[in-house]
């Protein structure tokens, strides 16, 4: 029998994302684990300067962390939060090394991370990180997919 007390679940707030979501807590109220719910604001490639405008980086940051902190107060619904602790945590960098990085960092026994079910070359171009999660991550980890993408087999 496995014991699950820490869940990692990592979210960009996309519909796929809430799907994954009643999962994450399915599992949490089901084990009476701790939920940490993650956001990752990647690394913008912006350069110093452009047009001889700088931009505000550490401001465009904080925009989005507090953004963020926003989305996440209202993403658990109240009677959740009775039942089981939930932490917030929101890092900048790339999403699947940090996500990675704090299921080391946390100890977290499962992770339960939407697919965003990409092809062809979005899938090449931007990757997957829920593929890069499963492939790196410390423990084992729940992929949900949104039920309305359905699947084609490549032909």
């Amino acid at each position: 029998m496995i014991t699950v007390k820490k869940i990692l679940f990592p979210t960009d707030f996309s519909p796929c994302a809430k799907h994954a979501l009643t999962y994450a807590l399915s599992l949490a109220t089901l084990f009476k684990a701790k939920l940490y719910i993650i956001h990752v604001i990647p690394k913008m490639n912006i350069p110093i300067s452009a047009g001889g405008v700088m931009y505000p980086t550490l401001k465009i940051y904080k925009d989005m962390e507090e953004n963020a902190k926003k989305k996440m107060h209202h993403l658990i619904p109240k009677r959740f939060l009775d039942q089981i602790e939930v932490e917030n945590i929101i890092v900048r960098g790339t999403p699947y090394v940090e996500i990675t990085k704090n299921a080391k960092k946390y100890n977290i026994d499962i992770i339960t991370i939407a697919t965003h079910g990409r092809t062809g070359i979005s899938h090449t171009l931007i990757g997957s990180v829920a593929e890069k999660v499963v492939r790196k991550a410390p423990c084992p980890v729940l992929t949900i997919k949104h039920p309305e993408h359905e699947f084609v087999i490549p032909a």
